[in-house]
Formats: structure tokens, sequence, C-alpha cells
């Protein structure tokens, strides 16, 4: 569990510039997202995402793009346009079994244009309702230009009092996760996910 942390719309942010500590303060997920598609200067582009459990190696899922078919320019989409949520929100129903994992691992292959991008981080922010539940932070360093790259975490899952994860499984949707992409102290990308742990899956 995390500490409560401070309500981001209470928050004061000098030069309109979100940065890593003022992440580890949010205390629910936000209303929206806290950049533009535009940020994304670095032309980074998510190819394949998997997810798996790390004890039995079992594939819990897995999306990739059609190598075949060009990067869409999510650029040209507006704030606030239905769109949006569309390419920055993803729904996993992983089961309610999903709950009592002690680890999982993420491997993700992604493409940068050509700027090299130095001391990219992630910082993954993950609630139930308005309760912090789970909070991660990964570097994966400097990616040269024109390069694609792997990057592979490691989730270790910290436990949950069984009232709560009673309440996760019975309010499908409710668990939702902010996921924050830093260059530097930049914030270039924010996605959303939501959770469902449906009994009997």
């Amino acid at each position: 569990m995390g500490d409560a942390g401070v309500d981001f719309d209470a928050l004061q942010i000098e030069d309109d510039q979100l940065r890593p500590e003022h992440v580890f303060t949010f205390s629910r997920p936000t209303a929206g997202y806290m950049c533009p598609l535009s940020a994304n200067v670095y032309g980074i582009d998510f190819l394949s995402f998997r997810i798996r459990d790390m004890a039995s190696g079992r594939e819990l899922f897995r999306v990739a793009r059609d190598p075949s078919q060009p990067a869409p320019d999510l650029s040209q989409i507006p704030p606030g346009d239905p769109m949006e949520d569309a390419v920055r929100c993803i729904s996993y129903d992983f089961g309610e079994s999903f709950l009592g994992l002690n680890a999982i691992g993420t491997e993700l292959e992604f493409a940068v244009g050509p700027e090299p991008v130095d001391n990219f981080r992630m910082i993954e922010r993950h609630y139930f309702r308005d309760q912090l539940i789970k909070s991660f932070d990964f570097e994966f360093g400097f990616c040269i230009p024109n390069s694609q790259n792997a990057w592979e975490a490691i989730y270790d899952m910290p436990p949950l009092p069984p009232d709560l994860m009673e309440a996760m499984i019975a309010n499908p949707w409710q668990t939702e996760s902010d996921s924050f992409y830093f260059v530097g102290d930049t914030l270039v990308m924010h996605n959303k996910a939501k959770y469902a742990y449906s009994p009997g899956m």
C-alpha cells in the first residue's frame, strides 16, 4: 500500500510541467490525460506487449501491431476527442486468480524516432476507486536514434487484504492505473488502463 498522497487537483506545478516527483503524490486516478499526444516528440511507438505469470510462465495477455501497417499519426488526435481514449486506455479482464499471483513479467517492444532518448522511465500507479494499492517505478535508460528496443519489467505483486480483493472482484473496471512515461524529467506519454477480475476465469 502507498500513502494517501495529495489530491492532484490541488497540486501547484511550476511552468505547467508535471515531473516524476509530482506523480508520486497522486492519491487517485487522474481525471484526464496529463499531456497531449503531441508531447511524444521522440516518436516512441509501442509495437508489442506481453504479460506473463513469473511462477508458471503462463502467458496472460499479448497484443502486437501488424508490422506491415504504418504507425498512425496520433499527434493529429486533438485532446478530448473520443478517439483519444481509444488509443490511450486499455481494458484487461485477467480473472480472479490474477490477484493471487506473486509476480508478473511484462515485455514491451517499442521503436524510437531520429532523436536519442535518454533516461526513459515509466511510473505506474494502481488504484481501486480512490485508494492507491500499488506503485511501480521502472527505468529503461538510453535508446539510440531510430532503434527498436525491448523492455522487460518484473512486478512483485504486494499482498492485498482479502476484503479488498473481494471488492475488486465484485466491482469490475473500478480498478484503474495511470502509466506516466518520462524522458528525463519531461512527461512525453500518459496512458491508462482499467481492470476486471471475473470469477471463474
